[in-house]
C-alpha cells in the first residue's frame, strides 16, 4: 500500500511537493504533523490530520506528532482573524499527556518497530533557544519579503482584521520552519504534513532546511474540511465535538456522525474510516437501493465511534438511540441509569414541575397543558392522547383522565413526554 496512493483516492491531497512520492518509495521516510495543543482532547476537526499520520504508519513509514508547546504560547494567524490565548508550561504538559493518550488509540508508540510512532514538544527546543541566537542562526536565512508573500499573512495585513498581525504571530512561520529544521537534524524526518492553510508555513520549513543545510525536504497537506454550508466542520450548537467522553458524550458523538446528509457520509467514510474502496463503493450502491435505511451514515457512525470510544460505548449509545427513536422501548428507559438517561437525552427541551405536585398526582392534561407547554391548550391535548398520539416514558396513553403521579418517574425525577413520532420534552421533578 503507498502512502499517496491510498490518500489520493480518499480524496486526503489538497497540495503535495515535487519529489514527495520518489522520497517515500525510496526509503521508510520520517514525517511529522503539528499539533494545536490548546486543549487537553483532540476535536473532530484534528481527525484527517491524525488518519494521515495512522495510515503513513500502516504504509511502513514513521510518524511523529509534534505538540506545539512554543507555539502554542505565540498562536499561529493562519486561517484566524484574532490572535489566540497563550498558555502556561504546567497546562501544556497536562495537555501533551491527555492528547499522547488519544493519540495512542490511533498510532503504535509502545513497539521496538523501527517505524513506531513518537511524540515530541517544540517547547523542549525552544525554551533556552535565546533570541540572539535565534536572530543570528535561523532569522538571517528568510527574508521578510519571503515571509511577507504567505497568503497567512497577507490577509491578516490586508485589513481582514481589526487588530493586524502582532509581531509575535509574524514570527510564527520562522518558528515552525525551525522545528522542521530541527526534526530534520535530529530525527531525520523529511516530510511534514498538515492541513492546506500550514502550506506557507511547511514550505517556510523546506525552505530553511534548503538554505541552512542544503538538503532537501518535502511537503504534503490534506484539505479544509468544511460542512456543506462552508461553516467548520466539527462545529455544532453545542460547540466542538470532542474526542474526550468527558466534553461529548459518546452516544452525542456518535449521534454527529449519524446526522450527516448523504453527500458528506460517503465523503467522510474515504477520511475517517479503513475501509477499503471496495467496501464503501458496496456501501454507497446499497445506499442508492434503500436510502431510507441510512447504510453510509450507519457504518459511519459505527466506524469512527468505535475507534475513538471502543465497541463498548458505541453498543451504548445504539440501544440509546433505539429507546429514543424506536417502539416499544419502555422497559430499556426504565433500565437506564440517570447518567445514561441524561445522555440519551441531551438537547431534549425541558420543564420542571415540583415533586411534590408529583407524589400528589398532576391530572395528565394539566401536565400537558399547563405545567409544560407541551400543548397549547386541554382541548388540543385531549385530542391528541384519545388519538392514540401521546406517550409517558415510551408508553402510550389513550385515557385524558389519567393521573401521574411518582411512580411514573424514571430514576425518581424524570418523565419523557412524546408527541407524534419525534417531538419529546423531558420533565424533571424538583
Amino acid at each position: 500500500m503507498k502512502f499517496v496512493d491510498e490518500l489520493k483516492w480518499r480524496g486526503m491531497i489538497h497540495s503535495i511537493m515535487p519529489g514527495t512520492e520518489e522520497q517515500l518509495d525510496k526509503e521508510m521516510t520520517t514525517a511529522y504533523l503539528g499539533i494545536d495543543p490548546t486543549a487537553d482532547s483532540l476535536h473532530i476537526g484534528h481527525l484527517c490530520g491524525v488518519m494521515m499520520l495512522r495510515h503513513f504508519q500502516r504504509c511502513g513509514h514513521k510518524p511523529i506528532a509534534l505538540v506545539g508547546g512554543a507555539t502554542g504560547m505565540i498562536g499561529d494567524p493562519s486561517g484566524k482573524s484574532a490572535e489566540r490565548n497563550l498558555l502556561d508550561e504546567t497546562t501544556l504538559r497536562h495537555n501533551q499527556e491527555a492528547i499522547k493518550a488519544q493519540l495512542a488509540r490511533f498510532l503504535d508508540f509502545e513497539s521496538d518497530a523501527p517505524n513506531r510512532a513518537e511524540l515530541v514538544n517544540n517547547y523542549d527546543w525552544m525554551k533556552d533557544y535565546g533570541f540572539l541566537d535565534f536572530a543570528r542562526d535561523i532569522g538571517k536565512h528568510i527574508t521578510v519579503n519571503y515571509m511577507m508573500a504567505k497568503d497567512s499573512v497577507k490577509k491578516r495585513l490586508s485589513g481582514e482584521s481589526r487588530d493586524g498581525l502582532s509581531f509575535t504571530e509574524f514570527t510564527y512561520q520562522l518558528l515552525q520552519g525551525y522545528d522542521f529544521l530541527n526534526l530534520y537534524q535530529t530525527m531525520g524526518c523529511k516530510l511534514q504534513l498538515g492541513g492546506s492553510d500550514q502550506w506557507g508555513n511547511i514550505t517556510t520549513g523546506t525552505e530553511l532546511i534548503r538554505r541552512k543545510t542544503g538538503g532537501e525536504a518535502f511537503a504534503l497537506t490534506c484539505p479544509l474540511i468544511t460542512k456543506p454550508d462552508g461553516t467548520k466542520f466539527g462545529k455544532t450548537e453545542q460547540g466542538n465535538v470532542w474526542l474526550d467522553a468527558r466534553y461529548t458524550s459518546p452516544y452525542r458523538f456518535y449521534q454527529f456522525w449519524l446526522n450527516v446528509s448523504d453527500e458528506e457520509a460517503e465523503k467522510y467514510l474515504k477520511i475517517f474510516t479503513f475501509l477499503t474502496r471496495e467496501e464503501i463503493e458496496a456501501l454507497v450502491e446499497q445506499h442508492k437501493a434503500d436510502p431510507g435505511m441510512r447504510p453510509l451514515q450507519k457504518k459511519l457512525a459505527e466506524e469512527v465511534t468505535v475507534m475513538v470510544h471502543g465497541r463498548e460505548a458505541y453498543d451504548a449509545a445504539v440501544e440509546a438511540s433505539r429507546i429514543l427513536f424506536g417502539n416499544n422501548t419502555a422497559e430499556a428507559l426504565k433500565a437506564l441509569d440517570e447518567k445514561m438517561l441524561l445522555e440519551v437525552l441531551d438537547g431534549v427541551p425541558s420543564a420542571s414541575v415540583s415533586a411534590a405536585e408529583v407524589a400528589e398526582g398532576i391530572p395528565l392534561l394539566e401536565l400537558l397543558a399547563v405545567k409544560t407547554d407541551m400543548f397549547p391548550s386541554k382541548s388540543e391535548a385531549r385530542k391528541m392522547v384519545q388519538q392514540g398520539g401521546f406517550s409517558l416514558n415510551k408508553i402510550k396513553l389513550t385515557d385524558p383522565q389519567a393521573v401521574i403521579s411518582s411512580d411514573a418517574l424514571l430514576n425518581g425525577k424524570y418523565l419523557l413526554l412524546q408527541k407524534g413520532k419525534k417531538n419529546y420534552k423531558l420533565v424533571i421533578a424538583e
